[in-house]
C-alpha cells in the first residue's frame, strides 16, 4: 500500500563538495535541540527575506550589516 501525505523533498546537494542544503523548518527543529531558538525580530527578518527573494550571501550580508556596530 503506498503511503499518501506530504511528498518529500529531494535535497539539494553540490557533487563535488558534499554539501547540502536545508530549509528553515528543518535547521528550526535543529537549532531547538541546541536549546537555540528564533526571536521573533528574526522570524520577520526571514520572512522578509523570503519576500524579497534574496539569494542566500545577500541574506548573509543583510544580517552581518545588522549586527556590526557604528
Amino acid at each position: 500500500m503506498k503511503k499518501v501525505g506530504k511528498p518529500k523533498k529531494r535535497i539539494a546537494r553540490g557533487g563535488k563538495t558534499g554539501r547540502f542544503v536545508i530549509g528553515q523548518e528543518r535547521f528550526a527543529k535543529i537549532s531547538a535541540v541546541e536549546g537555540i531558538v528564533l526571536t521573533r525580530q528574526m522570524h520577520a527578518r526571514m520572512k522578509e527575506f523570503d519576500n524579497k527573494g534574496m539569494s542566500a550571501e545577500e541574506r548573509r550580508t543583510t544580517i552581518i550589516r545588522a549586527h556590526r556596530k557604528g
